[in-house]
């Protein structure tokens, strides 16, 4: 009676061949087929062995090997495999060393060697003449190629490829998921998720691993609700989930009317039109900011002068905006409007600007477009001036693809504002018009949208400032990184998490950091270029300009999506230290070491 094992091969593809030969090789058992999941191939054979379909058919008593040759199909062919029992395959003429340690599921080719003390994990290939020398530590569903040598203590990440005749020195390690291609030599240690080529190995961007600034992130409600919007037929241009919108909106910020529109930018310059700003008329506004804050002025024919920041929330600065009110007002050339920008998150400070504004009667214009979810002592900010200005561009902390709304206190403005962004219809049978109109008004399916992503939006902030936290506790300590404050009086909601690198401390500036960031595939972008700066406004006046030229030579924005996960973030992390420093003779090394299951950050 035979002793040996009764064995199926998972996958019958080029591997689940090569597994099936050692499987023979070995003698330890008794190859009875393949199973698969293609099918194809039920009901065929290889070699005289039938390929059957569902390991759930196969006989109790049977292991399993796995014959799956990518990673990441051969992880989840394992999970799938609970309950069963999994083979370890080593040809006869492989070296394993009596210390070494095999994983459940590994397979360890012809004339491979596993020296001792190592230890190799779960799902995990050695293939033909590798080389894992002692004390190597591979982590589960790890294939080494063919003629593949790794050095004395190497260690190597979950999923990671190594490629045909890679060779990695002595004590380097390799993160989860990275590829090493084809004969290149790896020198130093690599993070999560990249491939490295070349003598010396260098970082290439691995594709679909790429970590954005801010996108979308979309759940459930959103997708039930756009459902909704095409069952009862209502498209565009409006229908009830914009008023709900709207309505819902309001309650959210505490705003007593809204105006959904179709950007932030429409909705700003809807205000500026109610304001009546015309040509000749001067606008003061925040220089640092997008030039969608300024842009709006230019379309009504006014002229911006452009206010600085001040150091406590980089917004626009109370003292330099009220000593300028003054001067103008002495001048008999006071603005029409101030616009004020809520910067990254943060609300400026509100109290001392519409106490000036409000002591020369000039109305105050909030764009809060990227800081919704903030407070200022206990409300949102975007309430407090005659309108507020939000956006729902795909990179805000919610988003309807492409919208805005507009807040105000007054329902005969809201009502004026929606009126005028429907091209001003007068209430005819026929299309009648006394004024100019707009195509303004945001579709019935992006308020869907919107309505089920205000639902999470506390969700959004909380992972946002959650995100904040973490760079600020990796990198908080490490000389020449310093992080855009929080303003003691409020909140902020982290839209964006910014750093200012100090050249000469860190040893590379920010653009060297954000173009070695790129090089790993993860997006990161330089804080807004002043509005002084830029070519459509040299000819307007700037009051300061100093303390935002500094923010926009020294600042970088890092990933800040709401959907990042712990490995992203320490990716992050790791990489922007990884930046090389050409400006200082010593590295500085990670002050507070960065765990992806959040023990240590």
């Amino acid at each position: 009676m035979s002793t040996r094992t009764p064995l199926f091969v998972l996958g019958a593809g080029g591997h689940g061949k090569v597994v099936a030969e050692a499987a023979r090789a070995c003698g330890a058992f008794d190859f009875r087929g393949f199973v698969d999941h293609d099918r194809s191939r039920w009901g065929t054979e290889w070699d005289g062995v039938p390929i059957h379909g569902s390991p759930d058919a196969l006989d109790a008593d049977a292991s399993i090997a796995l014959g799956v040759g990518d990673n990441r199909a051969r992880s989840e062919a394992m999970r799938g495999l609970d309950g069963k029992r999994i083979a370890t395959v080593v040809h006869p003429s492989a070296v394993v060393a009596r210390t070494a340690r095999l994983g459940d599921g590994t397979y360890v080719g012809p004339m491979a060697v596993v020296h001792a003390d190592a230890e190799i994990g779960r799902g995990c290939i050695v293939n033909s003449a590798a080389v894992v020398e002692h004390d190597c530590r591979l982590g589960d569903y790890v294939h080494v190629s063919p003629r593949a040598t790794l050095g004395g203590g190497v260690t190597v990440g979950e999923g990671t490829h190594l490629g045909l005749g890679a060779v990695l020195l002595p004590g380097l390690s390799v993160g989860a998921w990275t590829t090493l291609g084809a004969g290149a030599v790896m020198v130093e240690s690599l993070p999560d998720r990249v491939t490295a080529m070349g003598v010396p190995a260098r970082q290439r961007p691995v594709p679909g691993s790429r970590i954005y600034l801010s996108p979308p992130h979309l759940g459930d409600d959103e997708w039930a609700l756009v459902r909704e919007a095409f069952a009862s037929n209502w498209i565009a241009p409006l229908g009830p989930h914009v008023d709900a919108f709207e309505a819902e909106f309001s309650r959210a910020v505490g705003a007593p009317h809204s105006a959904a529109l179709s950007s932030g930018t429409a909705a700003l310059h809807l205000a500026l039109r109610r304001l009546g700003v015309k040509l000749g008329d001067t606008v003061f506004c925040s220089t640092l900011t997008f030039v969608a804050s300024a842009n709006p002025i230019l379309y009504q024919g006014g002229t911006p002068v452009f206010i600085d920041s001040d150091e406590t929330s980089w917004n626009m600065d109370p003292d330099l905006l009220a000593d300028e009110l003054d001067r103008a007002s002495r001048a008999g050339r006071l603005p029409r409007a101030v616009v004020v920008v809520h910067l990254y998150g943060q609300s400026a400070d509100i109290d001392p600007i519409l106490a000036a504004c409000e002591r020369h009667g000039v109305p105050l214009v909030e764009d809060a477009a990227e800081a919704l979810g903030a407070r200022y002592r206990g409300r949102s900010p975007g309430t407090f001036g005659r309108f507020g200005i939000f956006s729902f561009n795909g990179n805000k902390i919610i988003t309807t693809s492409g919208g805005g709304m507009l807040v105000t206190a007054d329902g005969s403005e809201a009502s004026t504002v929606r009126f005028l962004a429907s091209q001003a219809r007068t209430p005819a049978a026929h299309y009648e018009h006394e004024v100019v109109g707009f195509n303004y008004r945001l579709s019935n399916v992006l308020a869907a949208i919107g309505r089920g992503q205000l639902r999470r939006l506390e969700e959004r902030v909380a992972a946002r400032r959650e995100t904040f936290a973490f760079y600020q506790q990796a990198l908080g300590a490490v000389p020449g990184i310093a992080f855009m404050p929080e303003a003691p009086y409020g909140e902020a909601s982290r839209w964006l998490s910014v750093i200012l690198v100090d050249p000469e401390a860190f040893g590379a500036d920010a653009d060297e950091i954000r173009r070695h960031l790129e090089g790993a595939d993860i997006e990161a972008r330089p804080v807004w270029k002043p509005m002084h700066r830029q070519p459509l406004f040299a000819h307007c006046r700037v009051v300061g300009g100093g303390v935002a030229d500094r923010l926009f030579r020294r600042g970088l924005c890092l990933p800040s999506g709401s959907s990042l996960r712990d490995e992203d973030r320490a990716r992050v992390v790791e990489t922007l230290l990884a930046t090389p420093r050409t400006r200082r003779r010593t590295r500085v090394s990670l002050v507070h070491p960065v765990r992806v299951d959040g023990a240590a950050r």
